[in-house]
C-alpha cells in the first residue's frame, strides 16, 4: 500500500513537471470544450444560401422566392441558369439549388404537373436534410395557395376547400429536441468524442515516460503497480473534465435532462475504464510512443461518425459496425441517450452498461502481455549486467 502511495506521488510530480502533460489535462481539454460549443452556439442553422433559377419570371414564381425568402432558414440568391448554380454549388458558395421551370404558372392553371427541381449538397448531411425539409415545406405552402384560388375559381365552397386540398392531415410532435437545436443534438457526442480523444492521449503520454530507448519497460517495483498508480492519478482527473462537460450543457446552458446526472457520470467512469484497457493493450504489444499515439489516434479519431447521432448504426456497412462496437463512446452514447431523453434509472443502465463485457477479454490478454515484457526486461537487465562484468574484467587485465 505504502508503495502505491509512493507511486501515485511520484506520477503527480511527473505530471507537474511535464508542460504537455500538464495542458493536456488542465487548459487544452477546457479551451477545445468551450470552442467547440462556441461553433454550434447558434443552436440552428439561420439564412443558408440556396440558388433560385426562376425560368418561368411569372406572378407565380415570384411568389414563391418570396416564401423562400420568409423562411428564416433559407437565404434564396438568384441565378440566371442552372449550369452557374450547379457551379457555386460545387464551390460551395450555396448549399441547395432550386429551379422554377419555363411555364410553371401555365402548367398549374391547364391543369398540368409541372417539376420544380430542387437540389441539396449531401455532403453537408445535417444542412441538407433541413434545407430539403424547409424548402419543401416553404414551396408546399406557396401552390397550396395557388391551389385553393384555382378551387374557388371551379365554384368550390370556401368551407370545403381546404379539405378538397388536403383530405388527411398530418400533425408532426417532436418528442426530443423539439427546436431542433444542434446545441442539444450534436455538441454532447462531439464533446465525447472529443474527451475520449484526450483520454487517450493522456494516458498514453504516461505509459510512455516508462520506456527505455531499446522499447522495454523501465519499471524496478514492477509494471501493474505504476499502471494502478496512473489510473488513480487521471481517472479522477478525467472524470472532472467529463463532469464539467455535463455541467457546461446541463447546468449552464439549461439544456433538457429527464434522466440523473450522477448515472451519467457512472456511465462516463465505464467509459474511461475501457479507454484505459485499450490504451494498455495497444501499449503493451507496440512499447513505442509514436506508433501508439498515431495507431490511438486512428482508432479514436471517427467516433463521432460511429455514434449513430447522424447515420443510422443499422445501416452501416458491417465492418463499420465492428468498429464501432471497439470504441467506449459508442456504448456511452446509448447510456447517455438514454438518461437525457427517456430518463431511465439505474437498472436500465446497468443492464446497459453490460455491453462493455467484450473490454473484460482485454485483461487476460494483458496479464499475458505483462510477463511477457517483465521476462523481456529481466533478460535485458542481465544481459546488462554481464556486459558490465566483462567490460570491468576487461579493464583489469589490461591494467
Amino acid at each position: 500500500m505504502n508503495s502505491l502511495v509512493a507511486l501515485i506521488r511520484r506520477e503527480i510530480q511527473e505530471l507537474w513537471n511535464s508542460p504537455w502533460q500538464l495542458a493536456l489535462v488542465s487548459y487544452i481539454p477546457i479551451l477545445s470544450i468551450l470552442c467547440l460549443w462556441w461553433l454550434f452556439s447558434a443552436g440552428l442553422p439561420r439564412q443558408l444560401p440556396v440558388a433560385v433559377v426562376d425560368s418561368d419570371h411569372s406572378q407565380l414564381s415570384r411568389m414563391l422566392t418570396r416564401k423562400l425568402q420568409a423562411n428564416p432558414v433559407v437565404a434564396p440568391q438568384n441565378f440566371v441558369d442552372l449550369s452557374s448554380a450547379v457551379t457555386a454549388m460545387k464551390q460551395s458558395q450555396v448549399y441547395g439549388i432550386v429551379v422554377l421551370p419555363y411555364g410553371l404558372q401555365r402548367d398549374l392553371i391547364t391543369g398540368h404537373s409541372p417539376v420544380i427541381d430542387v437540389r441539396y449538397n449531401s455532403q453537408f448531411l445535417l444542412v441538407g436534410k433541413l434545407l430539403s425539409s424547409q424548402i419543401q415545406l416553404t414551396l408546399g405552402s406557396g401552390l397550396l395557395e395557388v391551389a385553393g384560388v384555382k378551387q374557388l375559381l371551379q365554384g368550390v365552397p370556401k368551407s370545403q376547400v381546404a379539405s378538397h386540398l388536403s383530405p388527411v392531415t398530418s400533425q408532426t410532435t417532436a418528442l426530443f429536441n423539439r427546436n431542433n437545436n444542434y446545441v442539444s443534438f450534436l455538441v454532447p457526442p462531439v464533446l465525447v468524442a472529443l474527451w475520449q480523444l484526450l483520454a487517450m492521449l493522456t494516458f498514453s503520454n504516461s505509459l510512455s515516460r516508462e520506456l527505455t530507448p531499446e522499447g522495454c519497460f523501465a519499471a524496478e517495483s514492477g509494471i501493474w503497480p505504476r499502471v494502478w498508480a496512473k489510473i488513480a492519478v487521471f481517472t479522477p482527473i478525467l472524470l472532472m473534465h467529463g463532469g464539467f462537460i455535463l455541467a457546461l450543457l446541463y447546468q449552464y446552458l439549461a439544456l433538457p435532462v429527464a434522466g440523473s446526472l450522477s448515472l451519467l457520470i457512472l456511465a462516463q467512469l465505464a467509459m474511461l475504464l475501457a479507454v484505459w484497457l485499450l490504451v494498455l493493450l495497444v501499449f503493451f504489444i507496440m512499447r513505442d510512443s509514436a506508433r501508439m499515439v498515431s495507431f490511438g489516434t486512428a482508432l479514436f479519431a471517427p467516433a463521432f461518425a460511429f455514434m449513430g447521432i447522424t447515420f443510422p448504426v443499422h445501416e452501416m456497412p458491417m465492418l463499420a459496425q465492428w468498429w464501432r462496437l471497439i470504441m467506449p463512446s459508442s456504448h456511452y452514447v446509448d447510456s447517455h441517450i438514454s438518461i437525457v431523453s427517456y430518463g431511465v434509472g439505474w437498472e436500465t443502465i446497468a443492464l446497459q452498461l453490460t455491453s462493455y463485457w467484450g473490454f473484460l477479454c482485454i485483461i487476460p490478454v494483458l496479464f499475458w502481455l505483462s510477463r511477457r515484457i517483465e521476462k523481456a526486461a529481466d533478460a535485458e537487465s542481465n544481459r546488462q549486467v554481464i556486459d558490465a562484468d566483462l567490460a570491468s574484467k576487461n579493464s583489469v587485465a589490461d591494467l
